[in-house]
């Protein structure tokens, strides 16, 4: 998992439009919030994006922009995006998970995916970073919030 403070490796990940996704392209601009999901049939994920669409007026508000990391296919993908009408562009692994990239493994025998959530500022460095393989404690929107505050004074 990314250490707080540290620069953020730029990764390249696919949208479900097939469409290339730098995180070095929002350097200079807005921050980044990823959250990694388990899956998109996990009851407990789904509920956490929904929060996360609850307050992205709040997130826009503070130029965060979220992305939504699922470990499904692109097929799979964007029938949950379409389904669930996320309003976030939703991200795949070009080669593997998008969570490999991030070092968020498969626990318990492998039949755990971690979950949890990266935010990056708009100067490239980690200010939050949270994982874990149950899915109950994969979202710490309480130290997202704390993060995204402390974005105004690192801006």
């Amino acid at each position: 998992m990314l250490e707080t403070g540290s620069p953020a490796p730029d990764m390249t990940l696919e949208d479900t439009e097939g469409q290339a996704v730098r995180l070095s392209d929002y350097r200079g601009g807005r921050a980044v919030l990823v959250y990694f999901m388990r899956s998109t049939s996990c009851p407990v994920c789904n509920r956490h994006v929904q929060d996360l669409v609850r307050r992205r007026d709040e997130l826009a508000a503070d130029d965060v922009q979220v992305l939504v990391a699922v470990p499904e296919d692109r097929r799979e993908a964007a029938a949950w995006k379409a389904r669930r009408q996320i309003p976030f562009p939703v991200l795949l692994g070009r080669r593997g998970t998008p969570h490999e990239m991030f070092g968020l493994t498969r626990k318990v025998f492998g039949s755990l995916q971690q979950s949890g959530s990266v935010l990056i500022d708009s100067q490239g460095i980690v200010r939050h970073a949270h994982g874990a393989t149950m899915p109950t404690s994969g979202y710490d929107m309480k130290g997202i919030i704390a993060a995204v505050r402390s974005l105004r004074t690192h801006a």
